[in-house]
């Protein structure tokens, strides 16, 4: 899927595509915290944060908001860019 998520990712399970707005939003919060095995990569947070938020989850669009306040603006497009591939590959 995504390469850096891959590339990060080693033991979690990658985002299916009819993954849930929840379940992209608990991935999100692994990556924004790195708990759970998963690295803190800020950049991957805020792509999780943004297909939850697509997808219903209220939590993930706060998140997000306080995540994107936290990182430079180009990690932020760098995120974005990743959600349009992983939506585009779904």
């Amino acid at each position: 899927m995504l390469a850096s998520l891959q590339v990060a990712n080693e033991g979690l399970p990658l985002p299916q595509p009819d993954a849930s707005g929840d379940e992209l939003f608990r991935l999100g919060l692994l990556y924004s915290t790195g708990q759970g095995g998963a690295p803190l990569d800020y950049v991957s947070a805020h792509m999780l944060f943004n297909l939850a938020a697509m997808r219903g989850s209220v939590e993930a669009k706060i998140y997000r908001k306080e995540l994107s306040e936290e990182m430079a603006s180009e990690d932020v497009a760098e995120a974005q860019r990743q959600a349009r591939e992983w939506l585009a590959r779904g």
